[in-house]
């Protein structure tokens, strides 16, 4: 079955993070396990959360990954250089919102993509927390 491929939103910021494929990232088959991009997703996600919030905010508030899909295009071989995953918010619902993550190789070919579902928690409570209407602006298009 195909799939379609997820393109950014002009209405959100498009954060990039560059990736590094590691020796210990290569499985039997010769390319990146497909655990290690779970962990991009979650990378990707934290490294944009922290770019964008200070240490009060980010104190006062964690998020907690409810859900992740991931679907695979290309393989991502031990020689893999200049990789990057892409990544944008959608619509918030709640206390929740979808996170969306393109891996691209250096040519800017789209290897694998994620939908991560995300849920605001209280860092102290740990108890899920409508997204604050002034949180919202930090994931806009720049």
């Amino acid at each position: 079955m195909a799939r379609a491929q997820l393109e950014p939103r002009d209405d959100r910021e498009i954060f990039v993070v560059p990736l590094e494929v590691r020796p210990g990232h290569i499985d039997d088959n010769g390319h990146v396990n497909n655990v290690v991009y779970v962990g991009w997703l979650q990378d990707a996600g934290t490294a944009h959360w922290n770019a964008r919030f200070d240490a009060e905010t980010r104190a006062r508030w964690s998020w907690v990954a409810l859900r992740h899909e991931i679907d695979y295009f290309r393989p991502l071989l031990p020689d893999a250089a200049d990789v990057k995953a892409r990544t944008w918010v959608g619509d918030p619902q709640g206390p929740r919102f979808n996170r969306y993550v393109r891996i691209e190789d250096g040519e800017g070919r789209l290897c694998a993509q994620g939908v991560s579902e995300w849920v605001l928690v209280d860092a102290a409570t740990m108890r899920p927390q409508r997204i604050p209407p002034d949180m919202l602006p930090a994931f806009e298009a720049r």
